[in-house]
């Protein structure tokens, strides 16, 4: 009798283990990247010369905390108006480079977190991605 409880035993261990691995992955705080894509396009002229130059940007912030989008998605119209701002004063020169294009998200970013930070005690984005950027 004896021999016949320790491979129902074992079976049952075997059986339990799976679940309680679940249960300590369900209970493991997610991070949840989240982005928020300002619709829509900004669309404006860039430079001060005799031809007339546009830039099309294509925007998405990413944020690590879930609950910042309501709150980013509140605030639009102050980031956008940063981010306008920003663009205009940019020339056909500053975005022909690979490096002029990064140089132009960092200080994106960076006006899009003075926005929030002023208006939110934080800055609560952590990037923020060009998905489409044209100067023409």
């Amino acid at each position: 009798m004896h021999s016949r409880r320790l491979p129902l035993l074992f079976l049952a261990a075997l059986l339990a283990l799976p679940c309680s691995v679940g249960a300590a992955e369900e209970e493991a705080p997610a991070q949840a990247t989240a982005y928020v894509e300002m619709k829509p396009s900004f669309v404006g002229t860039i430079g001060t010369g005799p031809r007339i130059q546009y830039l099309k940007a294509d925007v998405a912030l990413r944020t690590e905390d879930p609950a910042a989008v309501a709150k980013i998605e509140y605030h639009d119209p102050l980031i956008r108006n940063a981010l306008v701002t920003l663009f205009a004063r940019q020339t056909a020169d500053d975005l022909a480079s690979l490096d002029g294009k990064e140089a132009l998200r960092a200080r994106a970013l960076e006006a899009v977190q003075a926005v929030l930070t002023e208006e939110e005690g934080a800055p609560l984005v952590e990037d923020l991605l060009f998905t489409n950027l044209i100067v023409q």
